[in-house]
């Protein structure tokens, strides 16, 4: 019982907070979060709509979905979420972008790029790169850019584009909005730590 108590006092990431007094109650907590987290990603996912003549990767709101939860929920819980996700998705589950399935739409390569930056991104929240403003734009950066690194070769290979074209269609047109929520992450992460730090500290 001291484990629990001991991750309370000092937890890792923001999914650490909710308590589970033993450990068959700790895997149905995670469970219900790596479950709960793959449907909000692909409800996000439904959030997008297309400009053909920019590009065939849609814009999203799934990038912003997956960083923030990333950071929460810490890598092994981001990882196994994002891994259920991909792989309902690749097995026929409606819940890619705009309702779709599979593997064989030009955008899919972002998708294996959300797992790696979700880990990627929780493994750094763990070590406290979420609790500040400064630190928490240096990680939406870090996942931002693993989602191109997979993305974009992907879309040069499905489209037939040469790299120069496919970094135009498959990243700037998105940085404005990359922007945008780096500023929105930049509030929410640190502004959460900062309600958590000071509601233990009205508890003592």
């Amino acid at each position: 019982m001291a484990a629990p108590a001991a991750a309370l006092d000092a937890p890792r990431v923001l999914a650490d907070l909710l308590p589970a007094a033993s450990r068959a109650r700790a895997i149905t907590r995670d469970a219900v979060l790596v479950l709960g987290g793959a449907a909000l990603v692909g409800a996000s996912a439904q959030v997008a709509f297309t400009i053909p003549q920019i590009s065939p990767v849609p814009f999203v709101l799934t990038t912003f979905t997956v960083l923030l939860l990333g950071a929460a929920y810490g890598p092994l819980r981001a990882g196994l979420t994002l891994a259920v996700y991909l792989a309902a998705g690749v097995a026929g589950m409606p819940w890619f972008t705009d309702g779709t399935s599979g593997w064989t739409h030009a955008s899919f390569g972002y998708i294996p790029g959300f797992l790696v930056a979700a880990v990627a991104v929780g493994w750094l929240a763990g070590r406290g790169a979420d609790r500040t403003v400064l630190k928490t734009v240096g990680l939406m950066v870090v996942g931002n850019v693993i989602m191109y690194a997979f993305g974009v070769p992907y879309l040069a290979f499905a489209a037939n584009l040469d790299a120069a074209t496919a970094v135009e269609q498959g990243v700037l047109p998105y940085l404005a909005g990359d922007f945008v929520k780096l500023l929105a992450a930049a509030a929410l992460l640190p502004g959460a730590w900062w309600a958590v730090n000071r509601f233990r500290s009205d508890e003592r």
